[in-house]
């Protein structure tokens, strides 16, 4: 019988995979200094010395790396957000609440960036959207397709990350076009998203930790014809 992972193991490897995304995303350049940085700004709380130790952990090392450094001094505080969900998954129908997220897909071509929203209620995957850029454009449209299938009423409750794109002006302006209310994760808490995190984890295991993909547009593929109805996108079925 296996045993619940800690909440201390979750986070974890959570943090792991944030830092991959970065380092990976700078295509090696960043080591734990800047990573650490990267992560305060969207919203996640470490610091250095744990940051480097994770990248030690999985092979991880800046291009050229030469100095070591003892700490990192934030400079700045991020506005606080409403959190409007407070770890309750549950809705009393369809459209009434979304989850989004990113993750990354590493191919040799280069990274590739997947956001999804999921529906509480249904567990559907009602958007998705790919790119080889992190940005506010990738959530945007992520949205904005799911819009286009469920036509949600205003009111609609969109739950969320503090990452950059997602606090983005461009990306609230969005969803108040459509009436939507902006939801967010207190920093550095996985379990305020807990569904997407599930989500992610089963996607990585079925699909991606042991694809070693060419190219982006095999990723895509791959992605969108998975082999489980629970990570499939074919079906856009969670």
């Amino acid at each position: 019988m296996h045993r619940r992972p800690s909440k201390q193991q979750v986070e974890r490897e959570i943090l792991s995979e944030k830092i991959k995304a970065v380092f990976h995303e700078h295509k090696g350049r960043y080591g734990a200094v800047r990573i650490t940085k990267v992560l305060h700004n969207t919203g996640i709380m470490t610091n250095t010395k744990r940051v480097g130790k994770l990248m030690h952990l999985m092979g991880l090392y800046a291009k050229g790396s030469r100095y070591k450094y003892k700490h990192y001094n934030r400079k700045g505080a991020s506005l606080s957000r409403p959190n409007l969900i407070n770890q309750i998954f549950k809705a009393t129908a369809p459209n009434k609440v979304w989850l989004g997220d990113m993750t990354y897909i590493p191919t040799k071509e280069g990274t590739l960036y997947l956001a999804v929203n999921i529906d509480v209620f249904s567990r559907k995957i009602v958007g998705w959207s790919m790119s080889s850029r992190m940005q506010d454009k990738l959530v945007r449209d992520c949205f904005l397709q799911a819009c286009g299938k469920e036509h949600p009423q205003p009111g609609l409750i969109v739950h969320t990350d503090q990452g950059s794109q997602y606090t983005s002006s461009r990306y609230q302006s969005t969803l108040r076009q459509v009436g939507a209310q902006s939801s967010m994760s207190r920093k550095g808490n996985p379990y305020d998203n807990a569904l997407m995190e599930s989500f992610y984890k089963t996607l990585k295991r079925e699909l991606i930790n042991d694809a070693h993909f060419e190219t982006r547009a095999e990723a895509t593929q791959e992605i969108c014809q998975g082999p489980s109805k629970n990570v499939g996108f074919g079906s856009l079925k969670m």
